[in-house]
């Protein structure tokens, strides 16, 4: 799943793809809210993201499927 996080005050968008499904994204983010706390994920490398729930200004979460490109059958 792709996921781009938008930060307030912050002009560009944080970027990562993940493993966890979109429910689970948002139920994360809300349990962050709640606790007034962070709200973290990881990517598929094991890179971490790190964002104060309270700065969390959009979630977008999109498909991760790749389109193929080429005329080979596979």
């Amino acid at each position: 799943m792709d996921v781009r996080i938008g930060i307030s005050d912050v002009a560009r968008e944080v970027t990562l793809r993940t493993e966890v499904s979109a429910d689970e994204v948002v139920e994360k983010l809300n349990r962050a809210v709640a606790d007034n706390s962070l709200f973290e994920l990881s990517d598929k490398e094991g890179r971490r993201v790190i964002v104060p729930a309270s700065k969390v200004a959009y979630l977008d979460l999109g498909s991760s499927d790749v389109r193929a490109v080429g005329f080979g059958a596979f």
